[in-house]
């Protein structure tokens, strides 16, 4: 019936290869012979969560156990929801093109706080309450996991359980747990207790929150015996851990339309704005054997000419240049481009260009984060200016004629002089253009420089740090504009409206679940895409709920506060963080984990050493 509805809007929509199914890999099933079926709801379009790798290796991992099945699901844009809600097609998964409202598990992956209202919109379009305490029934178990879920409480109302940390074991757990609650009769409520006590799971209703007259967070009390904290799931052998032979391979265009292959997950660097290298600790690689064969394998089953080396600091893998040139002998004989994401600074070298650009060149984008030496001090980026430029001359002299620099806006201590910074080593790099001999004759330099405004994230030593205001903020970008007047600079930058509410849900508490329920009836939804985002309706909900902006984005908080997400442990102690958020105030760096342990927690809650 489904298939036949969809093929009368189908035509009438942009891109329907995005809602057919079908695509090379995709994985088929009889539903007779499945036993728990799984919805893993990206919630954002088919061309941003296709490009991402955490749904492809729990797609492929549940679909290995014969009698589980897992299905993809995305959230439409607008011109087909609205033939989908004309016709009465509830929100369904791509491989059986069947409601999902049926499965056991509707689970979400929350990369980016702006994705919350597309929560809900996708279990309202999947014909269910988006409360959780509206849908009674043991199934279907609406979960959520991802970097996000280390702060659940704005979307706590919502969701039955959160999945803290890595999913390539507990997932299964889950299953088996819900498969053998079903067959006992339980109820919704004896699965979640018991669901509460695998290391990793985190029920928000078995948890009740208090307030102070503040406003701040009194206490956060665990009911029916869940956990005090909710420790996160990590994957100790990492080289051995679960990774798909294939990729589901698109009809049409993706964002990353390449194979990808996670060469380590962690990072040593400890920069002190970055949620991500906190949360993904400890440091693990996986062998170059392991890497090989992976690549192989996914550019063999998928087609793919470009593969993409991926982890938060690629170029930090102990033993880079030897993996590049395994790699190189396969890729170059193949025409495959190798792409080499998320270079340090201070890691790249002639031999790093040399392996890059061996198919074609790709661009090169570095990350100084800060203007001057100083700033990158605070914020522990632990790279200096002549780091910058040496990477720019290799690239100069490798034939590159452009270069993109990502740098922060609104960092804790930032003043003036660090703007001034920013255009000092653009000149410098301008003028460094000039010095390379052999520069591409009739072509001149690009400096595309990249804004973004700082936003305080939970689990980093700036989680204590206010946001800096919209006044601030334009203040900052007006002043680079006046004194960047180069043509070979183009300057772009990220708009306040969008890391306002960033901030404030990152760091919201339960009070927040309202105001993202009244956004969402107002018609709050793709609030990450600057065609679709309406501030002006979330001003208009956090007005009528009460809720004060300033108090979750621009307030300062104190190191004895407790924190929405104080009962949840990331591994990294409470203490450390607390260290860092001084040792940036007195402008000292922390060096990285090779060079020696900074005392963050993570090896004593894993029982060994990140670095012998």
């Amino acid at each position: 019936m489904y298939k036949e509805k969809l093929d009368k809007i189908l035509l009438k929509i942009q891109k329907p290869s995005r809602y057919i199914g079908g695509e090379l890999n995709s994985v088929q099933k009889n539903p007779d012979d499945v036993t728990m079926r799984f919805a893993f709801c990206f919630p954002d379009t088919y061309d941003i969560g296709m490009s991402h790798l955490g749904m492809k290796i729990l797609y492929s991992l549940i679909n290995e156990v014969p009698e589980y099945w897992c299905e993809r699901v995305f959230m439409p844009l607008p011109d087909m929801e609205e033939k989908m809600r004309e016709n009465d097609i509830l929100l369904y998964g791509l491989e059986s093109l069947e409601p999902i409202k049926n499965s056991d598990f509707i689970g979400f992956t929350l990369q980016y706080e702006l994705s919350y209202t597309n929560v809900l919109s996708m279990l309202d379009l999947a014909g269910l309450p988006v409360y959780s305490k509206d849908r009674p029934d043991l199934t279907p178990i609406v979960c959520a996991g991802g970097p996000c879920v280390c702060n659940a409480e704005p979307i706590a109302d919502f969701v039955d359980l959160c999945i803290l940390g890595e999913g390539e074991e507990v997932n299964l757990e889950l299953m088996r747990l819900l498969e053998k609650c079903k067959a006992e009769g339980c109820t919704k409520h004896e699965f979640l207790v018991r669901a509460s006590q695998i290391e990793g799971i985190y029920v928000p209703s078995l948890y009740d929150i208090s307030y102070n007259d503040d406003g701040t967070v009194k206490a956060i009390t665990p009911l029916e015996n869940a956990p005090a904290t909710v420790r996160k799931r990590i994957i100790k052998d990492f080289d051995k851990v679960y990774y798909p032979e294939n990729f589901v391979v698109p009809f049409s265009a993706i964002v990353h339309d390449r194979a990808v292959v996670e060469v380590l997950r962690g990072c040593i660097r400890g920069c002190r704005f970055c949620q991500a290298g906190y949360l993904y600790r400890p440091f693990r690689e996986k062998s170059i054997d392991t890497i090989e064969k992976e690549t192989i394998s996914l550019c063999e089953t998928t087609g793919y000419d470009e593969v993409s080396l991926s982890s938060l600091s690629t170029s930090d893998y102990s033993e880079i240049e030897t993996l590049l040139g395994r790699l190189t002998d396969y890729t170059d004989k193949e025409s495959i481009n190798l792409a080499l994401p998320s270079m340090r600074i201070d890691r790249f070298s002639d031999e790093l260009l040399q392996k890059i650009k061996s198919v074609r060149k790709s661009g090169l984008t570095f990350a100084p984060e800060a203007g001057t030496q100083r700033l990158r001090d605070v914020i522990n980026k632990n790279i200096t200016e002549e780091n910058v430029l040496e990477s720019c001359r290799i690239a100069f002299e490798g034939g590159y004629t452009s270069v993109k620099l990502y740098f922060m806006l609104g960092l804790p201590t930032e003043t003036m002089e660090d703007m001034d910074g920013i255009k000092d080593l653009c000149d410098k790099i301008i003028d460094l253009w000039y010095t390379i001999p052999n520069r591409p004759k009739g072509k001149g330099i690009q400096i595309s420089v990249s804004l973004s405004t700082f936003i305080p994230k939970p689990f980093t030593p700036f989680e204590f740090e206010p946001q800096p205001t919209e006044e601030e903020i334009d203040k900052k970008q007006k002043y680079l504009l006046d004194i960047i007047n180069s043509k070979k600079v183009n300057i772009s930058w990220s708009r306040y409206p969008f890391t306002i509410l960033e901030a404030v849900l990152a760091r919201g508490d339960r009070r927040l679940c309202d105001v993202i329920y009244k956004a969402w009836k107002k018609g709050c939804k793709l609030d990450g895409w600057s065609e679709y985002y309406r501030y002006d309706l979330w001003k208009e909900a956090f007005k009528e709920c009460g809720i004060d902006v300033a108090f979750y984005a621009n307030r300062k908080r104190e190191y004895d506060e407790v924190m929405p997400w104080s009962h949840m442990d990331v591994l990294v102690s409470r203490d450390f963080f607390i260290a860092e958020n001084k040792k940036a105030h007195s402008e000292a760096v922390t060096p990285n984990c090779r060079e020696k342990c900074a005392g963050c927690g993570v090896n004593r809650c894993i029982g060994g050493k990140c670095f012998e």
